[in-house]
């Protein structure tokens, strides 16, 4: 924590963090949450969630109703990101996070959430235009596609599994093309929030950009 801002932050300070997939929106909520000393809730690992849910009771997933009931009750405290990353739970989620009723359910539990003092950081695709329209500081964190493919590619290479760049390419750019054209809470930045292209840009370059906007609003908070 730097000495122009002091830790005493009014209580419900949200910090709205959305972008497409591997633009380093996570790793930058991660690192805001751990330096203001605020709640961090990663909102696709509630859909994630849910849908592992389903899938471990053995419940269908193109029954809406079932799903909304799995949501209602979903734990925030519970969710494992390690578990929750695996290409087959994020395919299961694929097909629940379109049901209007699980995003309504969701977004209940994140506005929930998002009253934790003294204050939250969340990331996702709607959280500045949907869950959180009123947070202090909203933040589009982008990159083009090709690199946020190399990133996704050279993370599974690390792991030590087998990757192609080609096929993820493919991959997020029809993630794109949902996130951005579904009719429920798509995929844009919201009218006042900040831009963020990490297509050429470090980590901490992001984190100390963020880290500005942050700094004035909680002056003025």
């Amino acid at each position: 924590m730097t000495d122009d801002v002091k830790p005493s932050f009014t209580p419900r300070f949200t910090i709205a963090i959305d972008g497409p997939a591997a633009a380093g929106k996570g790793t930058l909520s991660r690192q805001i949450a751990h330096v203001y000393g605020f709640h961090h809730l990663d909102t696709g690992l509630t859909y994630r969630a849910t849908a592992k849910a389903l899938l471990d009771a053995g419940l269908p997933l193109n029954d809406e109703s079932v799903a909304e009931k799995v949501a209602q009750t979903l734990d925030l405290a519970g969710l494992d990101r390690d578990v929750l990353s695996r290409h087959e739970i994020g395919e299961a989620a694929s097909k629940v996070a379109v049901m209007p009723a699980v995003r309504r359910a969701l977004v209940e539990a994140q506005r929930r959430f998002a009253l934790k003092t003294p204050g939250t950081v969340l990331d996702g695709r709607d959280i500045g235009t949907v869950v959180c329209p009123d947070a202090p500081v909203k933040l589009y964190v982008t990159a083009s596609s090709e690199v946020r493919a190399r990133r996704r590619y050279d993370e599974i290479v690390a792991r030590g599994e087998a990757a192609d760049y080609l096929s993820i390419l493919e991959d997020v750019k029809r993630r794109d093309e949902r996130d951005m054209g579904r009719a429920d809470s798509p995929l844009k930045p919201a009218a006042d929030a900040h831009l963020l292209d990490t297509s050429e840009m470090s980590i901490e370059a992001a984190f100390q950009a963020a880290k500005t906007y942050i700094d004035a609003a909680l002056r003025t908070h």
